[in-house]
């Protein structure tokens, strides 16, 4: 199978944001919550969280520009400051993926999707309950993309928790901690760890 351009822009919408939605491969699944100054919550399913660096620990996720009708998480997040960002696990991610619905403002996916709030710390924004692998962000800046109308957003990680037997020799292990992945708009995947190499060195390199 092969598309040239016309035939990528000729394909049906929902097709074509499945196909396109793929071609990158597995990426992580995630429910970022939000909050609004009138106290009304948000939660919604994104897969585009990317790191960014380490040092400040930034990380980033693209979202459509905040409208009466969807980018509510982006609204949220300019007027608090502050948001969560949930791995999702085998035991709720059709819950999570239902998030995905545009609901009206003034409905809390929490509620409409039967999950759970949980505030930690001084965090105003709702972090998922049911979520053993979380962050708390601070919001940093967003980044408008002209190519398509959509917006880089960027935070920092202010406060983390995993589980403990997620860690393994200095890293975590995504298999153990139960995260999954996304690839297009609705199919979820389990993750398998199947190798760990060192951090790598030119002189390390091994002949092939």
């Amino acid at each position: 199978m092969q598309y040239n351009h016309q035939d990528i822009a000729n394909l049906d919408h929902i097709e074509r944001l499945n196909i396109i939605n793929s071609v990158t491969g597995i990426k992580p699944a995630n429910l970022i919550g939000t909050v609004n100054k009138k106290g009304g919550t948000n939660l919604a399913v994104f897969s585009s969280v990317v790191h960014l660096g380490s040092s400040p620990a930034l990380l980033g996720f693209i979202t459509k520009p905040g409208t009466d009708e969807v980018g509510h998480t982006i609204q949220n997040i300019k007027e608090i400051g502050e948001y969560t960002i949930n791995h999702i696990h085998p035991e709720f991610n059709k819950q999570a993926h239902y998030t995905s619905a545009k609901f009206e403002r003034e409905v809390s996916e929490f509620e409409a999707c039967g999950l759970q709030e949980e505030y930690v710390d001084d965090f105003k924004a709702p972090f998922v309950k049911e979520s053993n692998f979380k962050m708390g962000m601070r919001f940093k800046e967003a980044i408008p993309i002209p190519a398509n109308g959509t917006v880089l957003v960027v935070g920092e990680i202010d406060y983390l928790r995993l589980p403990d037997d997620a860690i393994y020799q200095g890293d975590i292990d995504l298999e153990l901690s139960k995260s999954m992945g996304i690839s297009g708009l609705n199919s979820y995947y389990e993750l398998k760890k199947t190798a760990q190499y060192p951090y790598v060195l030119v002189n390390e390199v091994p002949e092939f």
